[in-house]
């Protein structure tokens, strides 16, 4: 395949149903990680821009329609987002590979379709809750309503851009709460096409607004500070999570927090290894390993330890590292310098830390076009020490660890030696021990013989530093209502 030139786009900022230039006309470059080439200038919004967008999703809220329409009306309209970005996929799969550089395939036949269903499932389920009603005998008679909180601030990260808004955005909205959402300032194409599909669709103006931004003394900070926003929902980075808990702290935000992961992926000697491995390294490598529920810590038990690492070894070898846009890509590139910086810093510290590089740790032969595109193969590391930095920190990138256990006990204790907990995957033919290892484990999702299976009413979120709160199903519609009880008495 060869390099398609791609225009260069003009990303504004969706306020109160238009867009708009910056109003200090400040803009920032986004390059397509693949090759370095500039695909956008996007529009950094300023403190009065920011301010604006939170007005106008304040004025949305307490004046407009939005809030008082019935759920059947709001969840119409939801869908019909949903029915939008299915017509416009190829397009958003387009942007989103050329924006994030993960593979074409990938974001058409799942990201984007996966971005519909969340808006379509949570106005679906809206539709379907019931109230609660507690009787005091003959006298009184309590019922709760849910009702919306105000103005939501979604902030996203650049690995899985679209689809984690619209995750955000679909209980948001159904529960008839307005938004203020920025994307990572690394990948806001695709989001920022949201203004225009909740326009399409006849979401009233205000209800959504996209700005576009960094973190400190930028859009990100302006937005989790201001008096306007009533929750912050925010996907990213731990440190990051901090940061926003900190800043939102003077006005008693409400917050939501996904944060870091380092998911321990356990290989007992009685796995069906002829499913463990092709889930292992899709688990570890799937969007460059820039995942935030990889598997990235492979714990092998050491009967099997050998078989494993040759089998894995060679199926590691055999991903296809390249162009996004190429159907038979298997890995793209990491999302940014500074990104491949940080994950690439971590080879020195695998030295160091005597681990043993099974494959990869060195970019890959491309093609000249790619020359400049920040890719990496495959990295595999075999590392005792279930302590080392490399086995602790996450590094967000296509590099695994694979640490042998002898016991189940053993594989517990290095399971839960982290300082995070958003998910780990167990494979086992034992029953017994799926169950008993599952309890044991602290994370908030455990996969047992597979991974990255989601059904949308169940709670996601994680223990220790991977999150505050969680979200899916009634756990998002309580994020973003207020429960009211009304007492009436009867006599």
């Amino acid at each position: 395949m060869t390099e398609v030139k791609t225009k260069v786009r003009e990303v504004k900022l969706f306020i109160d149903g238009e867009y708009v230039c910056s109003s200090e006309n400040s803009l920032f470059e986004v390059k397509n990680p693949a090759t370095q080439e500039v695909i956008a200038k996007v529009h950094e919004a300023s403190k009065e821009d920011v301010d604006r967008a939170c007005l106008a999703a304040r004025r949305a809220f307490e004046k407009g329609p939005w809030r008082t329409m019935t759920v059947q009306e709001r969840s119409n309209k939801i869908r019909r987002m949903a029915e939008i970005i299915i017509e416009r996929k190829e397009e958003l799969a387009r942007l989103e590979a050329l924006d994030v550089g993960k593979p074409y395939p990938v974001a058409l036949g799942f990201e984007i379709p996966r971005s519909a269903h969340n808006l379509k499932f949570f106005a679906d389920f809206m539709e379907q809750q019931g109230g609660e009603v507690y009787p005091m005998g003959e006298d009184f008679l309590n019922y709760t309503r849910y009702e919306p909180v105000g103005v939501a601030a979604l902030i996203t990260p650049w690995n899985l851009p679209f689809m984690l808004t619209t995750w955000k955005l679909g209980p948001c909205l159904a529960t008839g709460n307005t938004a203020v959402i920025k994307p990572a300032e690394a990948t806001p194409l695709t989001v920022s096409l949201l203004g225009e599909i909740a326009k399409e669709a006849g979401i009233p103006d205000g209800v959504i607004n996209v700005i576009h931004g960094f973190g400190v003394n930028s859009a990100g900070e302006f937005m989790t500070s201001h008096p306007e926003v009533d929750m912050i929902s925010f996907t990213g980075e731990t440190s990051t999570g901090k940061a926003i808990m900190k800043t939102g702290a003077d006005t008693l935000k409400k917050v939501s927090f996904e944060l870091g992961g380092k998911a321990a992926n356990i290989i007992f000697e009685d796995a069906n290894l002829e499913k463990a491995i092709p889930e292992s390294i899709r688990a570890a490598f799937m969007n460059s390993g820039q995942v935030c529920l990889a598997g990235s810590r492979i714990l092998v038990q050491r009967s099997i330890f050998n078989e494993f690492i040759d089998r894995f070894k060679k199926a590691a070898e055999e991903l296809v590292v390249g162009d996004p846009q190429d159907t038979l890509t298997n890995m793209g590139p990491l999302v940014s310098q500074e990104h491949y910086q940080k994950v690439t810093s971590y080879f020195e510290i695998a030295k160091l830390e005597k681990s043993t590089l099974i494959t990869g740790g060195k970019q890959p032969n491309l093609p000249e076009y790619l020359k400049d595109g920040y890719y990496l193969e495959p990295t595999v590391y075999v590392q005792e020490n279930p302590k080392a930095r490399i086995c602790q920190e996450e590094i967000f990138g296509p590099v695994v660890t694979i640490i042998p256990f002898d016991s189940e006990n053993e594989a517990l204790q290095i399971a839960n030696s982290t300082d995070y907990g958003l998910n780990a995957v167990i494979w086992t033919d034992n029953l017994q021990r799926a169950h008993r290892v599952s309890h044991s484990v602290r994370a908030g999702t455990i996969w047992v013989n597979c991974w990255f299976v989601r059904d949308l009413r169940a709670p996601f979120g994680g223990y220790k530093k991977s999150g505050v709160g969680r979200e899916g199903g009634h756990h998002s519609l309580e994020f973003f209502t207020e429960a009211k009880n009304i007492c009436i008495a009867l006599h």
